[in-house]
């Protein structure tokens, strides 16, 4: 997925106002280059929970990370004239990632998503903190960040770490494509480097803002798979000569769930008037067809329901701050208004993380299934020759592709084993109790990247298995489909390379056609 310029595709800047992000912000900051800006609202409260941190920081007790040490190094207090200095040790001393750098839309989200839980006024930095973070987004300087280091509980400290070196005008960044030093770019794009104050260092890193931005950007990449899916399905059950009884809406009634009801209802409409399905219909002598047909709607509808919560969890994230502590300004009420706690814990998106991983194992699975039962030959009712070879022994046609998507799904099912059920403690044990959400989004993005690969390649064979039923036609929804693969990829009249074909296709799923 290419990154356009700041300047491209939205002339508005997207208002950062306290208020929860979508998915469709952040891909539009991360992919696409929108510029953002702060309201007038959300400087108002950064404003207001600043002014209240520093009069608190006057009475003198302590405060877990403002005038004291971090992780099991609280209890060390920390003089009123190192401050500022111990915000700065603590970016420096965390940025210890490793491994390959994350990609550019991933730390631009990640950045997005941290001004907008700054922006909600329980951190208490300066306005002009998050002024620097906004500033790099629209200047497009996307810090060089390692993508191994989080453990997803203290928040992902190392990678925003990494990430928030260029706010000091340190570390690596990458400006159009080249990566540089951070102290020049600031200087060429006229922006100054920060210094930090009390609290500054751990609000800018003690978030779960990698872990959001991996399952944003991941939310967006799903919802085009599984357009996709859905519509490759149809395409195969026409291939295959199948059956569309088995989409009869009072079959999903009885079984009362709602993911099943709604793919059974979107592939109805794909294959409404069909005429392939029609002449078919009276005197075909397979009784049923196999699962992978005649139970897609059950198990595409099954990761549905899977993927509907995922997204359910990912909005409350989106909408969260994860910073700790919280700064209450007072409210009139004779209450702890600076509180230590947990919100930067990612358990509660680790988990649907891991969860929806599985979900994307599914969708994956029993397309791969169908592509190999269109390639197998075994049902000779169909009339679709073996591996959909133009000629049979000579060529073979289409076989490796199957190779492919098992090899797919082989590794997507790896993917599936929970990161976030593996516990390892840091902090010399005052961590005890750590999410790994960020192998969990890792995970998951690996395997919706296969998936796409897998559904590409059962579109491929499904479009080939229905020339074999011209001149009759589908549904106007699978024709429109069948269309759109055919704009990339003609018939297979002989033998060819079949991996530029497999990318074409993957090329519509990624830009949404198959919506």
């Amino acid at each position: 997925m290419a990154h356009e310029s700041p300047e491209s595709g939205h002339r508005t800047p997207l208002p950062i106002d306290g208020g929860p992000l979508t998915v469709v912000d952040v891909e539009q900051v991360a992919r696409q280059g929108r510029r953002v800006e702060l309201s007038p609202a959300a400087l108002e409260r950064i404003s207001q929970s600043r002014k209240f941190l520093e009069s608190t920081i006057g009475h003198g007790r302590p405060i877990y990370g403002v005038n004291t040490g971090f992780g099991s190094f609280a209890t060390k207090t920390i003089p009123p004239n190192k401050l500022g200095e111990v915000q700065k040790n603590l970016i420096r001393s965390h940025s210890t990632g490793v491994s390959d750098a994350l990609p550019v839309e991933t730390v631009r989200a990640m950045l997005f998503i941290l001004a907008g839980s700054l922006s909600r006024g329980h951190s208490g930095v300066r306005p002009k903190l998050v002024h620097a973070i906004v500033d790099l987004l629209n200047a497009g300087i996307t810090p060089v960040v390692p993508s191994v280091g989080s453990v997803g509980a203290s928040g992902d400290l190392a990678p925003l770490a990494h990430a928030m070196l260029a706010v000091l005008g340190e570390g690596e960044v990458i400006v159009g494509g080249e990566r540089t030093d951070a102290a020049k770019a600031l200087k060429k794009a006229k922006l100054d480097a920060m210094d930090l104050t009390a609290k500054e260092g751990l609000a800018l890193i003690n978030g779960t803002h990698l872990m959001c931005a991996q399952a944003a950007l991941l939310m967006a990449d799903i919802e085009r798979v599984f357009d996709a899916a859905t519509i490759a399905a149809c395409m195969s059950i026409e291939g295959c000569l199948a059956t569309d009884a088995f989409l009869d809406a009072r079959v999903y009634r009885a079984r009362n769930h709602s993911g099943p009801a709604r793919v059974a209802a979107r592939m109805r409409t794909a294959l409404a008037d069909s005429g392939i399905t029609k002449s078919h219909s009276v005197d075909d002598p397979r009784v049923q067809d196999p699962y992978s047909l005649r139970c897609v709607a059950p198990v595409l509808g099954a990761a549905l329901d899977a993927i509907e919560n995922f997204r359910r969890s990912l909005l409350r994230e989106l909408g969260a701050v994860t910073d700790n502590p919280l700064v209450f300004p007072p409210d009139g009420t004779d209450v702890r208004n600076i509180i230590s706690a947990g919100n930067f814990h990612g358990m509660p998106i680790a988990l649907p993380l891991d969860q929806v991983c599985i979900a994307i194992a599914h969708v994956a699975g029993i397309a791969e299934r169908r592509v190999y039962l269109m390639l197998s030959g075994n049902d000779t009712y169909t009339g679709v020759p073996a591996h959909l070879s133009p000629e049979p022994g000579l060529q073979s046609g289409l076989m490796i592709a199957q190779y492919t998507a098992a090899a797919c799904c082989n590794e997507i099912a790896t993917l599936c084993t929970p990161a976030s059920v593996t516990n390892i403690p840091t902090s010399a044990g005052v961590e005890d109790y750590n999410s790994y959400g960020p192998r969990s989004a890792a995970k998951a993005r690996r395997a919706i990247e296969l998936a796409r690969y897998v559904v590409a390649i059962e579109m491929l064979c499904a479009a080939e298995a229905m020339e074999y039923h011209r001149p009759l036609k589908s549904g106007d929804g699978v024709e429109r489909a069948h269309a759109l693969v055919r704009s990339v990829v003609p018939k297979l009249s002989e033998d060819r390379a079949t991996a530029h074909d497999i990318d074409a296709i993957v090329a519509l799923i990624d830009e949404g056609r198959f919506g």
